[in-house]
């Protein structure tokens, strides 16, 4: 390629182009995330492996990422796998960037070429244009918080994957190659989706009239015991003002919502753990822009973790909404962040 650097596209628009800038905004959006001991959350994590954190803007979506990126375990880590939903170009499988580095306003990030090369010869992955390497934010807006929390570290390098539609078989082949890369101590990997967007923008406007409180409620959401007048919700699948319940805020039953999500993901080894995930989207129709990347690492932990007694698990620890949704005419996109705990 004449260029093998991957330019920034978004900086001065999704994010601050100012390196100085951009580095004080995601220290400070860092030092706002504090422990939770009632979650077993004291960053950083040391039996951390993944995270799933969202890419919208950063004045979005900044302050709840900084809740997984605190938890990387970044001293023994030195190379992330970032796997990211394609957007904008239809993507029946998988693809691998032909770029050698990623810029970003606080250092560049250069791509671990001799692993993409062994990726690239499984016939797993296709390989994306530069264009549209260049056009995805799913990729780029995670990439200022990992060249940060590794600043002055010149070991680190990135494997980034696009994950389009890939379907069972090349699933199955996908967890097969990955497996080894899981293996390795040093390897961290990132999921990128923002969880659910609701509104008529988005073709998105399922409502849970009865939604009770979560039963695991992430934090901020406040916890306390349901109350006994909540029935069992059923779902419409389009809000009108006719199904609208005072007690029920349009916001809180997409809380819900995405809470019901969440939980499935808890225990991704488990039996059962992606086929539920499947019937839940399919139910819902939550638009979980990042559900395939999180599919893939769904049937990652089950292949690895197949014939194992002891299996990860998801720790939760930040949920916010762009705004509350009042009215059928309003929107929001839902930020999460996990952190997936592999057995000591």
């Amino acid at each position: 390629m004449a260029n093998k650097i991957r330019e920034a596209t978004h900086a001065g628009s999704w994010y601050t182009s100012s390196g100085t800038k951009l580095a004080s905004e995601l220290s400070q959006n860092l030092s706002k995330v504090t422990p939770l001991p009632e979650l077993d959350y004291h960053p950083p994590v040391s039996d951390a492996k993944a995270i799933i954190a969202p890419h919208a803007g950063y004045s979005y979506s900044g302050p709840a990422a900084a809740w997984s990126y605190a938890a990387v375990p970044t001293e023994k880590t030195k190379r992330i796998f970032l796997l990211g939903p394609s957007h904008h170009a239809y993507l029946l499988g998988v693809a691998l960037s032909r770029f050698e580095s990623y810029e970003t306003p606080v250092g560049d990030i250069p791509l671990d070429l001799s692993v993409i090369a062994d990726l690239r010869k499984t016939g797993v992955f296709s390989d994306m244009k530069a264009s549209v390497d260049e056009e995805e934010h799913s990729l780029e807006m995670h990439l200022p918080y990992i060249r940060h929390i590794f600043k002055g570290r010149d070991d680190l390098k990135l494997v980034p994957i696009l994950v389009g539609h890939p379907d069972k078989t090349t699933t199955k082949k996908l967890s097969q190659v990955l497996g080894k890369y899981w293996d390795d101590e040093e390897t961290f990997f990132v999921i990128s989706s923002d969880f659910c967007h609701w509104g008529a923008r988005f073709s998105c406007t399922p409502y849970y009239p009865n939604a009770p409180h979560p039963p695991n409620p992430v934090p901020p959401v406040p916890y306390h015991i349901n109350p006994a007048s909540f029935t069992p919700p059923d779902l419409v699948k389009r809000f009108s003002a006719a199904d609208a319940n005072p007690q029920v805020p349009i916001w809180k039953s997409i809380e819900y919502m995405d809470h019901e999500g969440m939980e499935l993901l808890r225990r991704p080894g488990e039996a059962g753990a992606v086929e539920k995930w499947e019937a839940y989207l399919d139910e819902t129709k939550n638009t979980i822009c990042g559900r395939n990347p999180i599919t893939v690492l769904l049937n990652l932990v089950q292949h690895v973790y197949k014939d194992k007694a002891q299996k990860p698990q998801f720790t939760f620890v930040r949920y916010e909404q762009s705004s509350k949704c009042l009215n059928g005419r309003d929107s929001s996109v839902s930020y999460v962040s996990g952190v997936l705990r592999i057995p000591k």
